[in-house]
């Protein structure tokens, strides 16, 4: 990688990579993710159970029981715990954080995101450390592209240097979303970028980072696998949703 990359990241709160998972490597996720699904093995999420606006409001209504989330990917199957301590995403992630010594979370994200295109639903704008709870924002999200991801299929929205902004609690609604009914969030919402990416491309982000993703438009289920990393000295709370199961050691 070069510095750029890295200068790119901390400027903006993303930074994509092109091809970084082979077709091998997809191959074996695909699979792996499909092993999950049929049938759908828990844990896991259903598009009822996460409360987004126009989602199914209960498991027995139609598209109720939709997938969302297959969650706990690490320790679902080798090739997610291979792709999650990948080196080229360790190397990069050491030179992010700025320190050997990094931890995977097994209790944020470590999820395949699955966007069925029937009963697919907005994700409001938000920023992840909304919801987590440690010593520190410094958090980094890994999002790997199984499929193409276009707007039409509900790809990620960035807003570039919102990492960097300070935001105060009126900003969110009651579900920590950030509201779009004040002038001030609308014109930060209009430099919102649309992340395209490719089979095999990853992408960096923030937990700072505001970010969002659309439904999905097309016939095919879109696919991501996604980690979130942290420094070694930047610990969960006790006793948190965040320090549920122990993290993992990348080094």
């Amino acid at each position: 990688m070069d510095q750029a990359w890295i200068d790119a990241f901390h400027e903006t709160g993303f930074a994509k990579v092109e091809g970084l998972a082979d077709d091998e490597t997809l191959a074996a996720i695909k699979s792996a993710i499909s092993d999950g699904l049929r049938p759908p093995l828990a844990p896991l999420e259903y598009e009822s159970e996460v409360g987004y606006p126009g989602a199914p409001g209960s498991l027995a209504e139609a598209g109720g029981r939709t997938p969302r989330r297959l969650l706990q990917a690490f320790a679902r199957d080798r090739v997610f715990r291979d792709w999650g301590m990948h080196p080229e995403i360790v190397s990069r992630l050491k030179a992010l954080f700025g320190t050997e010594r990094i931890m995977l979370s097994q209790n944020h994200h470590n999820c395949i995101m699955t966007k069925n295109p029937r009963f697919s639903t907005r994700t409001g704008w938000h920023r992840d450390m909304r919801y987590w709870c440690f010593d520190r924002s410094e958090l980094i999200s890994v999002w790997l592209a199984i499929g193409p991801e276009r707007e039409e299929n509900g790809a990620l929205q960035v807003i570039p240097g919102s990492h960097q902004m300070k935001m105060g609690r009126g900003s969110y609604d009651a579900n920590l979303f950030f509201r779009e009914d004040l002038d001030e969030n609308l014109a930060l919402l209009e430099t919102a970028q649309t992340v395209s990416l490719e089979p095999g491309d990853v992408l960096f982000f923030d937990a700072l980072t505001l970010h969002a993703a659309g439904k999905n438009m097309t016939d095919q289920t879109k696919y991501s696998l996604v980690y979130t990393y942290h420094r070694e000295d930047n610990q969960p709370i006790p006793e948190t949703k965040s320090a549920r199961y122990e993290d993992i050691p990348l080094w």
